[in-house]
């Protein structure tokens, strides 16, 4: 799931402004790891596992849990879709990917966003390329920021929303 920030989460500024700082509209993922609305995030408060609580994204419901995080939905994103896949195979990495998700819970986040390789912490997008890495999917599209030098090492979050088939919630 693809997020952008609320504007008017005040709690939230710091990571309204880190926000900002994040090339591009999708400044944060979640990993949705099911059943029914569960999702794992690295945040403000480390990695967490925290419920939709009902059928749809409701920020105001998950503020508290989240760590005074308010966001808005912008989509899902689909990191299988396309790849020829058959379905046993999809269900076998999806299931990967929610068992190293939650086995991340508790670990806090990672402020050094050059170094997206280590498992000790995470952040957001660094998380979820961790996740779908051992099952040869690379959501790291190396690109980084245009002129400047190490940035390819960050894992953007508009990248895996740029490089992978998703559906917006926006309407135009």
């Amino acid at each position: 799931m693809a997020f952008d920030q609320d504007e008017s989460a005040r709690p939230g500024d710091y990571w309204r402004i880190l926000g900002m700082l994040i090339p591009g509209k999708v400044d944060h993922i979640a990993v949705y790891v099911g059943p029914g609305g569960e999702c794992v995030e690295a945040g403000c408060r480390g990695v967490i596992m925290f419920d939709l609580e009902g059928e749809s994204w409701t920020a105001e419901k998950m503020f508290k849990h989240r760590g005074r995080f308010k966001d808005h939905l912008i989509g899902a994103v689909y990191p299988l879709y396309g790849l020829g896949l058959t379905e046993e195979e999809q269900v076998r990495i999806r299931n990967g990917v929610a068992e190293y998700c939650l086995d991340q819970v508790g670990k806090p986040y990672n402020i050094n966003f050059l170094n997206s390789d280590r498992e000790d912490a995470f952040y957001c997008s660094q998380l979820a390329y961790k996740a779908y890495l051992p099952h040869g999917i690379n959501l790291n599209t190396d690109r980084g920021v245009p002129n400047l030098p190490g940035t390819s090492n960050i894992v953007f979050p508009q990248e895996i929303w740029n490089s992978s088939y998703h559906q917006s919630t926006i309407r135009p």
